[in-house]
């Protein structure tokens, strides 16, 4: 008699390692994984521009870099050097940040970094950096 596997025991094992590979994929949803570890690095660069902003003003008597003036509850700057954007780069780079932090997203650039940035608090000099393109319906936004 012949040693060896039918053509159903053979159907079975691999029906059964395609079923266990769709359950680890759904386990692990990398697409989620991806959006996560990118809005991660959205909280950092906010993070790293409210701090270099925040050593700026220690170095100028608490003046904030110039063209920040829109209240939070009027609207925001967007930070980038295009036209109509706030251009932070020009006063904080490479003093107080190596470069002005892009949001991880595709397509954003110097001109647009993909951040934003307005006073919360004229009366205490306080910041708001947002990052609007957060993903998974996250809420990026430090005061400071």
């Amino acid at each position: 008699m012949k040693k060896g596997f039918t053509l159903i025991e053979m159907l079975v094992v691999v029906g059964i390692i395609g079923i266990l590979a769709a359950i680890v994929l759904v386990a692990v949803n990398p697409g989620r994984q991806f959006a996560q570890a990118r809005n991660t690095q959205r909280t950092s660069d906010v993070n790293t521009i409210l701090t270099a902003i925040n050593t700026y003003m220690t170095d100028n008597d608490g003046n904030l870099p110039a063209g920040i003036a829109t209240d939070c509850a009027t609207g925001s700057h967007s930070i980038g050097t295009a036209v109509g954007n706030l251009d932070l780069s020009a006063v904080l780079v490479p003093e107080y940040v190596a470069a002005i932090p892009l949001d991880p997203a595709e397509g954003t650039t110097d001109a647009d970094t993909g951040y934003t940035i307005c006073v919360a608090s004229a009366t205490a000099s306080r910041l708001t950096v947002q990052a609007p393109d957060a993903e998974l319906s996250a809420v990026i936004s430090v005061t400071r």
